[in-house]
């Protein structure tokens, strides 16, 4: 923010503080039309009007009206938000679970857009594009050579639903240029990043977030799991930050038995909402495991507390984020939206899981979880912190704590060891993906399970990407991370993230936990 225009911002903030309370008193309808005799419409327009004719510099000032709401906001809570309008298709595409598009993930490898894999069921797979292909040209748009940034590339390849984009493609696996007519349509945006079985009877799913398909997708890897035998479900919700409260009751609802309550929300005029578990669940009786950590947040934590609370399955892990409170977002009219903060959301005892926090300081609010490292919680258990005052008991007599995220079953400390440097972490990225493309031939005789059990069991591979860091000198400690990441990343480039989870199974210390639990049953 330009410190000069730091009064304007102030002032307009206050002025349309008073006009927004208009809006979320259930007036939105006239925030951005200003014919009525609302002497606050009134006001804030005629403010504008002045900037705009009188003010002594050149003042955008859709971007101070920006800068207004925000200031605005950030002084309720660290969740009520404002999204400017440019950014609003993406954060709604991500939520909603899809995009318009050819369906293609891609990153820029020197001046020319790659192709690094096709999304499953998109039309990119349809039309016959593949991993390696380079797009050389969209349309007439040549977009080689531009060193355009990733996210400006989106604007050739998305578009309207049954639109067509003319492509020209050069394939280096064969040295051969083509062009291919895509028609453009809805593509899945994957939340459920994997679902596999860890072995004969205990079934892995990891969620991303809970977005709209988010069920749907669970769904279908549940019933997979279950037609392999699956007796005991893993489900990670570690770094998911939430989203949609209905979906998250759609997941529980799979686990507990009928008439359970999962939730319940408060409003600031007492009411109350309840949702409870319905006779739909596929996995009522089977074991559970959940694993969370600091970055598990909002629907995460209703997931969580209410599966914790009702005595189902074991929540592991380390202490949620701790956020219990319910958005609406609001159309404001011109493109953009405002998530207000309209509800407390309590799990099936009645504990809130909100962590405090002050009021316009949302970096010391988010940034919480590098106090919990600083003190200890994050290694030891018994530095977590509980308030007795918010002490509440299951049916079944366990303890549990409001006041601040949900507090797991069984404690898993970070991991202190693993963290590889960004500079090294670039570099093997780049040898990966650079590696697989010289090698998709050769690479295409490997599946998941071969690859995971006899790739580069000579270290062949691993020693040439060692030395080609030579120069940079790496820390002992810092090579023998790159070690265990280089058959990783490889895998990743080939296969996806199934590879990459399985990959790293063996050293994740809360699925380790959950091995060792089972074999104590």
């Amino acid at each position: 923010m330009n410190k000069k225009n730091l009064p304007i911002y102030l002032s307009i903030a206050v002025i349309f503080g008073i006009l927004i309370g208009t809006v979320f008193n259930g007036n939105s309808s006239q925030l951005f039309s200003f014919s009525g005799k609302s002497s606050k419409e009134i006001k804030i327009k005629r403010l504008i009007d002045y900037i705009q004719k009188d003010y002594v510099d050149t003042i955008n000032t859709d971007n101070l009206l920006d800068g207004a709401i925000t200031q605005m906001l950030g002084k309720l809570d660290p969740h009520s938000v404002y999204i400017p309008k440019e950014n609003l298709q993406a954060v709604t595409e991500n939520m909603q679970g899809n995009f318009v598009g050819i369906g293609v993930q891609f990153r820029m490898v020197k001046d020319s857009i790659t192709v690094i894999q096709t999304i499953k069921d998109g039309p990119s797979v349809k039309a016959g594009i593949k991993a390696g292909d380079r797009i050389l040209i969209a349309n007439k748009d040549t977009l080689f050579g531009k060193n355009y940034g990733s996210n400006k590339i989106p604007k050739y390849l998305k578009g309207k639903p049954d639109t067509k984009v003319s492509l020209q493609i050069y394939r280096k696996t064969n040295d051969s240029l083509f062009t291919v007519d895509i028609t453009r349509n809805k593509v899945n945006i994957k939340s459920v990043d994997i679902g596999y079985m860890l072995n004969d009877t205990i079934g892995y799913i990891k969620v991303d977030r809970f977005a709209r398909n988010t069920y749907k997708e669970f769904k279908s890897s549940l019933s997979t799991l279950l037609n392999n035998g699956m007796t005991d479900l893993v489900l990670d919700l570690r770094g998911n930050g939430g989203g949609f409260i209905d979906i998250a009751n759609d997941i529980v609802d799979e686990f507990l038995e009928d008439d359970k309550l999962i939730v319940f929300t408060k409003n600031n005029k007492g009411k109350i909402s309840k949702s409870y578990a319905t006779s739909k669940g596929n996995f009522e009786k089977g074991g559970l495991y959940v694993l969370i950590d600091e970055n598990s947040a909002s629907a995460s934590e209703i997931v969580a507390g209410a599966l914790q609370d009702n005595d189902k399955g074991t929540i592991i892990g380390r202490r949620s984020f701790g956020k219990g409170l319910v958005q609406e977002e609001i159309d404001l009219g011109d493109g953009s939206a405002v998530r207000l903060t309209t509800a407390r959301y309590y799990t099936p005892t009645g504990r809130s899981i909100q962590k405090p926090y002050e009021k316009g300081n949302t970096n010391a609010y988010q940034n919480e979880s590098f106090k919990r490292l600083q003190n200890g919680e994050l290694i030891h258990k018994d530095s977590i912190k509980t308030n007795k005052d918010l002490e509440f008991k299951t049916p079944k007599g366990k303890v549990v704590y409001g006041g601040g995220g949900i507090i797991p079953d069984v404690f898993v400390p970070i991991d202190t060891t693993g963290y590889l440097p960004p500079f090294y972490f670039n570099k093997l990225n780049n040898f990966a993906f650079n590696f697989v493309d010289k090698n998709r031939a050769e690479l295409k005789e490997y599946s998941i399970k071969s690859f995971v059990s006899d790739f580069d069991t000579n270290q062949k591979i691993t020693d040439k990407f060692l030395a080609t860091l030579k120069d940079f000198n790496p820390s002992y400690q810092t090579q023998e991370l790159l070690k265990k990441h280089v058959k990783t990343i490889i895998g990743r480039e080939l296969f996806g993230d199934e590879a990459l989870y399985r990959l790293n199974q063996s050293d994740d210390k809360m699925l380790q936990k959950v091995f060792q639990l089972e074999a104590n049953n």
